[in-house]
């Protein structure tokens, strides 16, 4: 068995605690380390890296006694340390990753990379440059509700793709009621730290449509900020400066229209936080995080429009479960474990920074769109 340290730097956030360090390096560990290309066992060691000694002691101790250091610098030094992962805030990300570019780190981290295109750029030009494997966080890919689509698609299903609606969001506290404290972080709605709900989940459904139907040529989007007050983590008011809900329509390449609601204002009667409807000339499907439902066009119904009477059909009763075939492990948790042997095997993974730039660039072109009030094109990189 070999180790591989991995520098985990800002995850004591929400999602880099959970996701990242609990359900995918802390559960690789717990699994018994990811086999290699030779047959044998590497075994992740992550070391904890940040600006708050008091949280990442609390997250070190909370996990059985976790490395962790706020020098940055003295992580970087270290050379069993062979990974820097990034899951702090987007306007920080690129001098994080910058440094650890220059210590001649693998370089693995949370979407969106940057805060422009350009930027995104020079980052993954940094990595190429330094001949150093990296990659983007793109868990929905591997979600159990989108692999569903996705075998259907590959099956032909479909037949001919029409259309797609995604919708995502749920409820945001403000933090106003004591009750009901606030479940996203004060920085999501400051536009000058780099929140907004368009910046955070455009760059989702960029690699989720390109992957899914074809890659996104033009954009059309509306931000809002229908709550415009919240209170912070020290119980402050402060005014919101960043969008909460983004509703945007993309058409792709091959003539297919998509159109995504996101939200952090929205109550939830769907499914999922998530749902994904594909409708085809054949078929249609409607998949949430983990399920997936389908009517093929030999069963879909006929219905006919009369709001005078209650209607005759029961819609939901003409669907069928896609039942599940296989064994589906934590999304987050199976893109690491590919970025793992992808470094120390050099096995393909072709979700990379560069890759990455396509999300940042459609997020920069969807605010464009809302700001001018036009479609935007989206040129190929």
């Amino acid at each position: 068995m070999s180790t591989i340290g991995i520098i985990m730097n800002g995850v004591t956030g929400r999602m880099g605690t959970n996701q990242h360090l609990v359900r995918s390096i802390l559960a690789i560990a717990r699994q018994g380390g990811v086999r290699t290309a030779d047959g044998s066992t590497l075994m992740p060691e992550p070391i904890l890296t940040g600006r708050d000694a008091r949280k990442l002691e609390q997250l070190a101790r909370a996990h059985g006694g976790l490395r962790w250091t706020t020098d940055l610098d003295v992580a970087l030094s270290d050379p069993h340390n062979r990974i820097f992962f990034d899951s702090s805030t987007t306007t920080a990300r690129a001098g994080f990753v910058a440094q650890a570019v220059a210590a001649g780190k693998a370089i693995y981290c949370e979407k969106p990379t940057a805060i422009s295109t350009s930027e995104a750029l020079r980052l993954a030009e940094l990595c190429e440059r330094a001949g150093l494997r990296n990659g983007v966080v793109q868990d929905k890919l591997w979600l159990p509700g989108l692999r569903k689509l996705a075998m259907l698609k590959a099956q032909g299903f479909f037949g001919e793709i029409l259309s797609v609606r995604g919708e995502f969001g749920y409820w945001v506290f403000t933090g106003q009621v004591a009750d009901q404290p606030a479940q996203r972080p004060s920085w999501n709605y400051r536009a000058e730290e780099g929140g907004g709900i368009i910046s955070d989940m455009l760059c989702h459904w960029r690699y989720v449509i390109d992957n899914l139907v074809s890659p996104i040529v033009a954009v059309s989007c509306l931000g809002m900020i229908h709550v415009p007050e919240r209170v912070d983590e020290q119980g402050r008011p402060y005014r919101v400066t960043a969008e909460d809900s983004a509703y945007a329509t993309f058409r792709c390449a091959n003539g297919v229209i998509c159109h995504f609601n996101s939200s952090w204002s929205v109550r939830v009667r769907r499914d999922d936080l998530l749902t994904v409807q594909v409708d085809g000339s054949e078929g249609s499907a409607v998949a949430g995080l983990r399920t997936c439902w389908v009517q093929h066009m030999s069963a879909t119904p006929k219905p006919v429009w009369n709001p005078d009477v209650d209607s005759p059909i029961d819609f939901r009763g003409g669907w069928t479960e896609v039942p599940t075939t296989t064994t589906y492990d934590n999304a987050f948790k199976v893109q690491w474990e590919l970025f793992l042997r992808h470094v120390v095997d050099g096995t393909p993974f072709p979700w990379t920074l560069r890759e990455g730039i396509k999300g940042v660039q459609l997020a920069e072109l969807g605010v464009q769109s809302w700001k001018e009030r036009r479609w935007m094109d989206v040129p190929a990189l």
